[in-house]
């Protein structure tokens, strides 16, 4: 009798699971395709366009650029996990996913502090700020976001795979101390930055200049306060094993949902880049027209 209601339970509970598990797939690819054309017209944009040839959208190109490695990373193969049948993976590629993940979102949260010094540097030193932020300092700057994050992550990665599997204590004790690490003192830069960013802009004269400052790095803001936010409750605390369900909808939100929406925060809300956007459409609708 138990056997029959086990096989009945079964029956009845493998069609709803596999229609979750079929809605879950196509909101993820839809998601992740989003993401992916959202960030290369992004890029696209401010390569080809030259009044978006300053410090400021040469991060923003960089951002999205980071925002597709990273979502690519955890999502494709979530996507053949869903539906596939063989969803384990070996030990090798666990640890190559690790690594690349941790990897991107150290270089993120660098990128995001020296997008903050950038604005402070056009806020606070406008004068200076074209002398300050060439564009061998923002290349330089960027390469070290890159540089910065390969040892700190490469060396922790290495020590987790000589571990035991049983041994969780210390895996979580190395992904709290290097969590910290970055996030934390990432944060108190950006923090420190935006302390004098508001300090000058609350002493501007005018209402339409501390409006339009404010404006420079209002998404900016935005977007610190959702990385920040989310990868601090997940990852900076000592006890990992509290919360599950939160922390697997805080990650969902790291690695699909906080891409998909930095586009249009930082980029497509920005009257410029929509300006740009509209021309290269405009150019594309009359190359059809002359074609038909």
């Amino acid at each position: 009798i138990l056997m029959r209601r086990n096989l009945r339970f079964t029956l009845t509970a493998f069609p709803a699971l596999l229609e979750l598990r079929i809605s879950l797939f196509v909101a993820l690819l839809l998601a992740y395709t989003l993401t992916a054309m959202e960030n290369i017209i992004i890029i696209s944009l401010i390569w080809t366009d030259n009044h978006l040839q300053t410090p400021m959208y040469f991060f923003l190109s960089n951002l999205s650029f980071l925002d597709i490695l990273y979502t690519t990373v955890i999502t494709p193969k979530l996507l053949a996990c869903l539906l596939g049948e063989k969803k384990n993976m070996s030990f090798a590629g666990c640890i190559t996913q690790t690594y690349f993940y941790f990897f991107l979102g150290t270089v993120e949260f660098i990128l995001l502090a020296v997008m903050s010094f950038d604005c402070y540097g056009a806020i606070c030193n406008p004068l200076r700020y074209t002398i300050i932020m060439n564009s061998r300092a923002c290349l330089l700057m960027t390469l070290g976001c890159w540089l910065g994050a390969f040892l700190p992550v490469l060396v922790p990665t290495i020590v987790v795979t000589r571990l035991l599997y049983c041994n969780t204590r210390l895996t979580e004790k190395v992904n709290f101390l290097l969590s910290a690490l970055v996030i934390l003192s990432s944060l108190a830069f950006t923090t420190g930055s935006y302390v004098y960013i508001i300090s000058t802009i609350l002493h501007i004269p005018s209402a339409q200049g501390r409006q339009k400052a404010f404006s420079t790095c209002a998404s900016h803001i935005t977007i610190v306060s959702i990385a920040y936010g989310s990868n601090i409750f997940v990852y900076v605390r000592l006890n990992q094993n509290q919360s599950l369900d939160f922390d697997k909808a805080a990650t969902v939100l790291i690695t699909v949902v906080t891409p998909l929406l930095n586009p249009f925060i930082y980029s497509l809300r920005n009257e410029k880049v929509k300006e740009v956007l509209r021309e290269a459409m405009n150019r594309i609708a009359s190359l059809v027209l002359r074609k038909t």
